[in-house]
């Protein structure tokens, strides 16, 4: 591999809250990052809904989401971990789908806490070569989850009901048409919306109707946030048919209006 020192300013280690700095809604409303995500969880436990799927997790549990995954979780206030973030091109040899391990060995745990560590002092101390370390040691955390997953021997089987709630959320996470409804994503997999919801909660523990409001609000939310469109914009970007109904949207998942979560989170930042 040639020598690359800025590759690894993608790489980036940060505590668990590094989620959700806006608030809980960041992590626990189904949704997709442009980031390939890497949680490691110390202490506590909680759910988390991936690709489909919905199990919960303890401490020691590696959970890998690449980017463009459908997700979302539920952290309780005891729970303590990091998070490292790589953007760019999956490296391996970082897993290609998602996945969640706990680590029963205590020699792999320690492993992989101070994999974290490190990450982070290479951050904070910006020595020379920081970035390429910063790298390899990313390298070898993904190793370290790899040989987790290994020692698994062939994943199961998935069933057919399995099958169909992924790609329903492969749909609902790239939401290339923000006006498509779950009866057109339904259509789509030439099954009936019926199904297509009794399926979904049994896997998810949400109907398919909800994953898809869950992910609009999610994007709502975070363009309020994050940029200075108009709302009028931000409602046609997502596929609503007016500003009037995005505003009723919004009050109706969340209890204020659009200008006034704009309002609240630009006051944080001040």
């Amino acid at each position: 591999m040639p020598f690359d020192p800025d590759f690894s300013g993608d790489i980036h280690a940060a505590p668990l809250p590094s989620l959700s700095p806006d608030g809980a809604w960041q992590t626990a409303l189904s949704h997709s990052r442009r980031e390939h995500i890497l949680i490691w969880i110390t202490r506590g436990q909680g759910r988390i809904c991936l690709n489909g799927g919905q199990r919960g997790f303890g401490p020691h549990s590696a959970i890998f989401i690449p980017a463009g995954t459908l997700w979302s979780a539920e952290f309780t206030r005891q729970c303590l971990g990091q998070v490292l973030t790589v953007t760019g091109p999956l490296m391996p040899p970082l897993p290609e789908s998602p996945c969640h391990k706990r680590f029963t060995s205590l020699q792999a745990q320690a492993g992989l806490t101070t994999l974290f560590e490190a990450i982070s002092r290479e951050q904070a101390g910006q020595g020379p070569f920081w970035r390429r370390a910063v790298q390899a040691y990313c390298g070898l955390a993904a190793i370290s989850l790899r040989r987790q997953l290994d020692s698994d021997g062939r994943p199961a089987r998935q069933t057919a009901a399995q099958r169909l709630c992924q790609a329903y959320c492969q749909r609902v996470a790239g939401l290339q048409d923000h006006q498509a409804t779950m009866a057109d994503h339904a259509a789509a997999l030439k099954v009936t919306p019926t199904h297509l919801t009794r399926v979904c909660k049994a896997e998810t523990g949400k109907t398919a109707a909800a994953l898809l409001t869950e992910r609009q609000l999610h994007s709502a939310r975070t363009l309020l946030i994050a940029s200075d469109l108009p709302i009028r914009d931000i409602a046609a970007r997502l596929g609503f048919g007016s500003a009037a109904y995005f505003t009723r949207f919004i009050s109706q998942h969340t209890g204020r209006p659009p200008s006034a979560l704009r309002k609240t989170a630009r006051a944080k930042t001040q």
